[in-house]
């Protein structure tokens, strides 16, 4: 694989590990977030996801490879993603259980409660880092095979990924926070747990040929994009509603779309000639 694909690749990746320390400094600079808004960022982000699962990997896949041949890619990918979250499962961050709720409205019996739990809520919030980590190696791979396609897939698949991340960074360092009464301990596990990202890029440049058959990539990627599509509809969507109300996350899924296919138009017009789209 040419050395140019793999540094671009790479750096893309490192965006969403970028995107994970955001997350973590919600926390550290606030221990109560704004739930509203980061309910809105994902509804967003789950619209750059649907656009270009659907609309771009998905639609390029069966155009080139065939309609049947590109559904069965499109729903490996699927399968792969589903598998992973049933042996893996992305341990859940819900607002009711916001631990620095519990402390405003439980008063002095919330403290005593988190100083009795702990413990359990140090391991709760190593297990979610583990997790996240788990899920975000996936992604890494995904953001390779997108920018050996070319600039722009590898492009939008690193920004939905990345804005997708900020709210995963809130997951791990809230309640690290709250466990270990350290802001920065907890950003150094919430952005270590973005560091898979990168490493899937690795990993998937190592496992690959130099030089992929068109017809394998163009199914890889529809593969990718039924991956990004269940990350969607199984994670982002019900986040986002739990966040911000479905009427909200509504609208910012359907602005994210149009932001993605803004972006596509832009990307197509702007970029020169000799590099590949």
């Amino acid at each position: 694989m040419e050395l140019q694909v793999f540094h671009r690749a790479l750096g893309l990746s490192l965006v969403g590990d970028l995107s994970t320390a955001i997350g973590a400094l919600f926390v550290v600079l606030n221990p109560t977030p704004n739930l509203k808004m980061l309910g809105l960022l994902q509804g967003f982000a789950a619209g750059l996801m649907l656009s270009i699962s659907f609309l771009d990997l998905a639609h390029n896949a069966i155009n080139s490879i065939g309609f049947l041949k590109g559904n069965l890619w499109f729903f490996a990918g699927v399968l792969f993603f589903g598998f992973i979250v049933k042996f893996i499962p992305e341990p859940a961050f819900s607002p009711q259980a916001d631990p620095s709720e519990k402390k405003a409205d439980d008063g002095g019996s919330g403290k005593d409660m988190m100083r009795k739990h702990r413990r359990q809520v140090l391991f709760s919030g190593i297990i979610t880092a583990v997790g996240i980590s788990l899920h975000n190696f996936p992604e890494g791979m995904a953001v390779f095979l997108g920018s050996v396609k070319g600039l722009h897939v590898g492009l939008n698949l690193a920004v939905a990924i990345a804005l997708h991340n900020i709210p995963e960074g809130v997951a791990v360092a809230l309640p690290i926070y709250f466990a270990t009464r350290s802001k920065w301990q907890a950003f150094y596990v919430a952005a270590g747990s973005g560091l898979a990202e990168p490493v899937g890029v690795i990993a998937v440049a190592y496992l690959f040929p130099s030089s992929l058959n068109p017809e394998i990539l163009e199914g890889l990627l529809g593969s990718v994009g039924g991956v990004m599509a269940f990350l969607t509809l199984h994670e982002m969507l019900p986040l986002a509603f739990d966040y911000c109300g479905q009427k909200r996350a509504i609208k910012a899924v359907f602005l994210g779309m149009a932001c993605m296919s803004a972006s596509l138009y832009f990307l197509e017009i702007s970029l020169p000639k000799e590099i590949s789209l």
